[in-house]
């Protein structure tokens, strides 16, 4: 068995694909008409509870209960991107975690949750370059040594 892919239900494949090709540059690998595959490694679906056989109002808007998660090298270039789009609709603003990742939660179109954090690499990368040790660094941005090692 090999897993192969998350899908996302989503009421307008169109709006959804737009979506994600806009603002994650996501590229389209197989376009079914109301099943899309990206680049990034999951899909979505239109008709979903029709797919499965599922009662219409059993599939469940805005569970947040799960999200996609993204990595960007420039956050504040991100972030000037996702600001020229006036319908996004925010989870949480912008914020630093203690391992100094930032990073902001939105909704897609369906309101699935979407995570775009600073890329983890491009932060070790910053402190080993202000001349932190890797010791030092690893410790910071609480991830292994073998980690920062790799981001030299």
């Amino acid at each position: 068995m090999e897993f192969k892919l998350p899908l996302l239900a989503v009421k307008e494949v169109n709006i959804s694909k737009k979506f994600y090709e806009e603002i994650f540059n996501e590229k389209v690998i197989f376009d079914f008409g109301k099943n899309v595959t990206f680049s990034g490694g999951f899909a979505i679906q239109e008709d979903f509870a029709w797919l499965t056989d599922l009662p219409t109002d059993s599939i469940i808007e805005k569970s947040n209960n799960m999200e996609l998660y993204f990595e960007v090298d420039d956050f504040d270039e991100f972030m000037k991107k996702i600001k020229k789009h006036e319908n996004i609709q925010y989870v949480h603003q912008p914020k630093k975690h203690e391992w100094k990742q930032r990073v902001v939660r939105i909704y897609d179109p369906d309101h699935h949750i979407i995570e775009i954090g600073e890329s983890m690499a491009v932060i070790a990368k910053r402190y080993l370059d202000e001349g932190y040790t890797i010791e030092e660094t690893s410790k910071i941005i609480q991830h292994p040594i073998k980690f920062i090692e790799m981001c030299k």
